[in-house]
């Protein structure tokens, strides 16, 4: 179950992606998927957003514990990331909302 939701939150990151660089071209996010959590004993994933321009970065965990659960934080990719993340249901992190979230925060 893990593997397929991490699957689709990297769909919609990739739908959300290409439209920002479509409308912003200022804006070219990267996206990277680490497992490294795994790793080291903790039962996530995470994927991070990241606008080199700004410096900014989005955070989101999806936690086995909570597989209908996606906490993110909107933080610098300087800093380490706080304790307070919001959580959302997945069903509602549509390619809208992630597009919304990328253009809110990255421009």
């Amino acid at each position: 179950m893990p593997d397929l939701k991490l699957k689709r939150l990297c769909d919609i990151a990739t739908e959300a992606h290409t439209r920002i660089q479509q409308d912003f071209k200022d804006i070219n996010p990267i996206v990277g998927v680490s497992q490294h959590m795994r790793k080291n004993g903790v039962p996530a994933d995470a994927m991070t957003i990241e606008c080199l321009k700004s410096g900014k970065r989005i955070i989101l965990v999806l936690h086995d514990q909570v597989p209908d659960l996606i906490s993110y934080q909107l933080t610098y990719k300087d800093e380490d990331p706080g304790k307070e993340f919001v959580r959302i249901e997945f069903k509602e992190m549509t390619t809208d909302r992630m597009y919304e979230l990328m253009k809110g925060y990255f421009s």
